[in-house]
């Protein structure tokens, strides 16, 4: 007969509720008390990563704020953008889970560089993956703890890929742009014409806009720098015409008490009815109003990205263009195509917003002129016969 010790199931690892509340979870209830020195029940197996290395840790302040809550006021106090906390935010979860729910505090070097190699090796992610939850877990440990993480000599690298950006043709845009409609071919044109990211365009406000001067003046945009491109003239008519309707839907909002926009930063304090001016109304608003949880005012967000993705999608198979774009592939064509044209790269940089030179020097090696640029020798040859008949 086999022995009840033996074939009993390890009880769960014991969570402390230090941890959990930390992380804004609820403890569990069980009749064990939970915790880091809690003892399981006598002859039943500790299942492994369930207790804290022997030695001391470093003590956490009573009553501090929850770590994610830390996280998120450390973020938005160094002006980082939401999409970059909530990102962060993920990889922080990530890597507590990762360590059986123990507190970060509690990790250092080895288990950062870990779960780091966990995901090069394991999951396989990409270069930019893995950069992406060192980002976040160095921000956790130096700018919320203010720990200073050694380097990581044993972390495995995901591979970089030395990969091109996909790029298409004027008539293949021309193609694509011919089964797209309303709103979404004022934003693919915007794309287009102008060098805009996708987030960029539907986060325009009408102050941005500059019918007369041909620009587009860009606020905030990635890394937090200001920019101006260019206004399409070809989409000035269709969009004056679309902030008319949006001008008397907005009038609409005003009579029912809406009418509000978020601003950024503190212009809400400093600007008092600011958020109700036509002026910082968005260029491409939802169709569908939402009520702010923290102002209960009703407000209107701008067109998710999602409806000019799908768009792009359905028009690009619809085309027949048989290549795999995105939205974010018309901001290629437009620097490739400009560099085409004679532009010089320091101008294209600009229009883009890059940082570096280099970001731009990308689009040289995709250029319409043959790989690196050269003539094949097979044109030399002229006309030539077709392949023999077997």
């Amino acid at each position: 007969m086999a022995d009840p010790a033996r074939t009993a199931p390890a009880p769960t690892p014991l969570l402390s509720g230090r941890v959990l509340r930390h992380l804004g979870r609820t403890p569990p209830t069980a009749a064990t008390p939970a915790g880091p020195t809690a003892v399981p029940p006598s002859g039943s197996a500790r299942a492994p990563g369930s207790v804290r290395p022997p030695g001391p840790h470093p003590a956490r302040p009573t009553g501090s704020p929850k770590l994610l809550v830390q996280l998120r006021r450390a973020l938005r106090l160094r002006h980082y953008s939401r999409r970059t906390e909530e990102s962060y935010v993920r990889w922080v979860r990530r890597f507590v889970v990762y360590h059986r729910m123990r507190h970060p505090m509690e990790l250092g070097d080895a288990e950062i560089s870990d779960f780091l190699t966990d995901l090069a090796v394991r999951r396989g992610v990409s270069a930019s993956t893995q950069n992406q939850a060192l980002g976040a877990l160095l921000f956790l440990y130096r700018d919320v703890f203010g720990r200073k993480v050694a380097w990581l000599d044993g972390m495995v690298h995901a591979k970089r890929g030395g990969r091109l950006p996909v790029v298409l043709t004027a008539n293949e845009v021309r193609a694509i742009l011919a089964h797209v409609e309303g709103e979404s071919w004022l934003v693919a044109v915007l794309l287009y014409g102008a060098g805009l990211r996708l987030l960029e365009a539907l986060q325009l406000r009408v102050k941005d806009v500059d019918f007369e001067r041909h620009e587009i003046r860009l606020r905030a945009g990635k890394g937090g720098k200001d920019r101006v491109t260019v206004l399409p003239a070809v989409v000035c008519r269709a969009l004056e015409s679309h902030l008319e309707a949006v001008r008397r839907l907005h009038q609409q909002d005003l009579k029912h008490g809406g009418g509000s926009v978020v601003l950024p930063g503190a212009l809400d304090r400093k600007l008092p009815g600011a958020a109700k001016e036509w002026a910082w109304q968005w260029v491409f608003p939802a169709s569908r109003r939402y009520v702010d949880p923290e102002t209960k005012e009703e407000r209107r967000h701008h067109l998710h990205e999602t409806v000019v993705q799908r768009a792009f999608h359905a028009a690009l198979k619809a085309s027949g263009v048989s290549k795999r774009a995105t939205c974010h592939t018309l901001r290629h064509s437009f620097a490739t195509q400009l560099l085409e044209s004679g532009a010089d790269i320091r101008t294209v940089q600009e229009l883009l917003g890059h940082k570096d030179v280099r970001t731009t020097m990308i689009y040289t090696h995709v250029l319409n002129r043959g790989g690196l640029g050269v003539r094949s020798p097979a044109d030399l040859l002229g006309a030539t016969p077709g392949p023999r008949a077997p």
